[in-house]
């Protein structure tokens, strides 16, 4: 190979640590194009309980108890269907709801997974500008610098994003945890102030931003799919045969 021509490219080793990279976090990218779409979906299912549950208690009359039968179902704080869509039972007698408790464990869990991978994803982000940033050295790569810069700064963003959203959910789960779900402290409150329906939308409409920033994350990621394979397609054709 002539000097020059050699000049032109990187060095074998860098080639194949370039498409190593390529190989692995376009396949990485792959998953999580589409693992934030499950939870968003996810998310807004919690989000439709708790508004069924604060469309009902707006408007409900209650009285002091709708059965004296332990384990009966109570007549006016389950929602109609809300039961067999979420598993959501209020039962005489008890305190709040297995599937409720469930329900602000789970986004707590997720609320953490996102902030960790958020932060990891942040680092390798800088990592990688500054690796990009001395690929400029190659000019035969120039012609694709802007489409690796542009698979970081997507990728960043959805760092970011993701950061945010375990800021909402948690801040959702900071209301919730303002209402006490047993079924005599719910009458008490929607026989006097009635701000449980309250925390309940305005916690449902942080789910649901959450669930719209997750749908974004991965539209981010998504969008780099052509990028690799278009990045890989040039590292593989410098590579030697």
């Amino acid at each position: 190979m002539a000097e020059d021509e050699a000049q032109l490219k990187p060095p074998e080793s860098l080639l194949q640590l370039i498409d190593n990279l390529a190989r692995f976090h376009r396949e990485h990218e792959e998953y999580y194009s589409q693992a934030p779409l499950r939870q968003a979906g996810e998310l807004q299912a919690r989000s439709r309980a708790l508004k069924a549950l604060a469309d009902r208690w707006s408007v409900i009359g209650v009285g002091e108890q709708a059965s004296a039968i332990a384990f009966a179902g109570t007549e006016d704080l389950n929602p109609p269907g809300l039961t067999a869509e979420s598993g959501i039972l209020f039962m005489e007698g008890e305190g709040e709801p297995p599937e409720l408790q469930r329900l602000k464990r789970e986004v707590g869990l997720l609320a953490d997974d996102l902030e960790q991978t958020g932060v990891w994803l942040a680092g390798a982000m800088e990592q990688a500008w500054e690796m990009a940033g001395g690929l400029a050295a190659y000019p035969a790569l120039a012609d694709l610098l802007g489409e690796r810069h542009r698979i970081i700064a997507d990728d960043w963003q959805s760092a970011g994003l993701q950061a945010l959203v375990a800021r909402l959910l948690r801040r959702a789960l900071d209301l919730l945890a303002r209402v006490d779900f047993a079924p005599a402290a719910l009458r008490a409150d929607l026989r006097g102030e009635r701000t449980a329906p309250s925390y309940l939308y305005s916690a449902s409409e942080l789910l649901d931003r959450a669930a719209d920033l997750m749908a974004e994350s991965a539209t981010l990621v998504h969008g780099n799919e052509r990028r690799w394979r278009v990045f890989r397609a040039r590292i593989r054709e410098l590579q030697s045969p």
